[in-house]
This record gives C-alpha cells, structure tokens and sequence, in this order.
C-alpha cells in the first residue's frame, strides 16, 4: 500500500530501507514494482515538499522481512533507476507523525544565520 493522505499503514515489525537520489518523477508504484522483487513492501512513501509539493528525491520503502529488505539494499545500492544512481541503506528513523509533517510537531532551529 502506497501512503497518500489517509492514515498510515501499521508498520510495527516492518524494516525500512531509505533510497536517495530519486528522480522527481519517480512514483511509489515505480518503486513498489522495483522492489518488490526481493519479498513483499508493506509500505512505499516518498516525502514531498510541504510548499510545492514536489517529491524530495528520497523514499522509505518497508520490508516486512529483514532478509528481503537486506537483498533489496544490496542489490539497489549503486543500481541505476530512472537514469540516476541509487544509494540504498537501513533507515535510521522511523517516520514521522503526521503533526510533525503539517509543521507543528517540535520546533526546529532555524537555518538563517543570525546577523
């Protein structure tokens, strides 16, 4: 199940794998398909830009089996998709709530520097 706007699927249990340097183009359904290949995606999301809406050029795709998600990074890492060369590793964190999503989760630092 790809995630849209409803709410997001169960994922306790679920290992996920972070691919960075997606083409803006790449859907999940494109990324489902690819993957897919190496077991069963619970889950595929690709975080988009909360003011144009574009994607950000990464994704989280959720193994259900540790092993299936360990022969998917190993064999996209490096791989090209979409005519870019994919980078391919276990995510760190899980994802993040939806108020932290729509900008109201905990307040981040700002960028600017001060002058």
């Amino acid at each position: 199940m790809s995630y849209g706007r409803g709410p997001p699927p169960d994922i306790r249990g679920m290992v996920s794998l972070k691919v960075d340097n997606l083409t803006y183009r790449t859907t999940p359904e494109d990324l489902r398909r690819a993957f897919e290949k190496y077991g069963e995606v619970g889950d595929v999301y690709i975080p988009r830009d909360r003011f144009t809406r574009e994607s950000r050029g990464f994704a989280f795709i959720r193994f259900y089996d540790k092993r299936d998600a360990e022969d998917a990074m190993d064999a996209f890492d490096g791989a090209m998709l979409d005519g870019r060369e994919l980078t391919c590793h276990m995510a760190k964190y899980g994802r993040p709530s939806e108020s932290q999503r729509r900008g109201r989760g905990p307040a981040r630092k700002s960028r600017r520097r001060q002058v």
